[in-house]
């Protein structure tokens, strides 16, 4: 995908920008440029399933040099849509066989640890927000006292002095 998103960049050279002699080269794409573009991706990817094609030998289709299959059949399979109401996928579509386990319950067999108990932010709409988080599970609220090192300062040579404070912090936990 970068390889694709690469733009070609040129600058002149000359007596006052006469462009007597042009320096041009390939110019990678913006690091978010090229994510936006594979999440998007990620998002509209499709299931599939694997169908064989059409089982021939070499020398059925004519080939000077059986012993060597060309690179676009060498898996002889092709991909289909796992919903026959989908369009198959293009070549640059992003595709899954199978769906993603379910992360919201613990399965130790596939190490997949839950979120029962996890920190969340409360205010955050994203992954770490405790909506998405704990799968709509609800969560708990809880006030603690945290005593923490704060207002440190360096003293020559080679030593750090801190205060100790007690601060109060609200945590949000999934249920």
């Amino acid at each position: 995908h970068v390889q694709t998103e690469m733009k070609q960049e040129c600058k002149c050279h000359g007596m006052s920008g006469s462009c007597t002699v042009k320096t041009c080269w390939m110019r990678l794409p913006s690091f978010r440029s090229v994510g936006d573009s594979l999440k998007d991706r990620f998002d509209g990817a499709s299931r599939v399933m694997l169908s064989k094609a059409e089982l021939e030998t070499p020398a059925q289709r004519n080939e000077a040099a059986p012993h060597r299959v060309p690179r676009k059949d060498r898996y002889r399979f092709q991909l289909r849509p796992h919903n026959p109401d989908h369009k198959s996928p293009g070549v640059k579509d992003l595709v899954y066989l199978e769906s993603s386990p379910g992360f919201c319950e613990k399965n130790p067999r596939l190490g997949i640890p839950g979120t029962h108990g996890r920190a969340c932010n409360d205010t955050s709409i994203g992954v770490d927000g405790c909506d998405l988080m704990c799968c709509g599970r609800g969560y708990k609220t809880n006030t603690m006292f945290v005593v923490e090192r704060c207002n440190c300062t360096f003293h020559w040579c080679c030593e750090v002095k801190c205060k100790l404070c007690r601060t109060e912090k609200v945590v949000h936990t999934c249920l």
